[in-house]
C-alpha cells in the first residue's frame, strides 16, 4: 500500500501489486458495517451503475482490483 509514484513503479516491476492508500482504505471502509460507522456522509457521490462498458480494463487496473477483493 503505497501513495508514492516510484515506489508503487518499482513494486510493478518486481511483480507485486502496488494498492494506493486511498483505494485500500476505500475498501476497508466498505467492510466495516454501517451500524459500526459514526460519520454520516449523506452527500457522498454514487456513481452510477454502467451496464456493458466497452471499454476493457488494463492488466495492472484488473490486479489491482482483485487484490483489493481479497481483502
Amino acid at each position: 500500500m503505497t501513495s508514492d509514484r516510484d515506489i508503487a513503479n518499482k513494486t510493478w516491476a518486481s511483480g507485486s501489486i502496488p494498492v494506493s492508500a486511498e483505494d485500500f482504505l476505500t475498501a476497508i471502509e466498505k467492510k466495516i458495517p454501517s451500524y459500526l460507522d459514526k460519520k454520516e456522509d449523506d452527500e457522498k457521490y454514487i456513481e452510477p451503475q454502467r451496464k456493458g462498458n466497452p471499454r476493457r480494463l488494463s492488466k495492472k487496473e484488473k490486479a489491482i482490483r482483485r487484490a483489493l477483493s481479497r481483502l
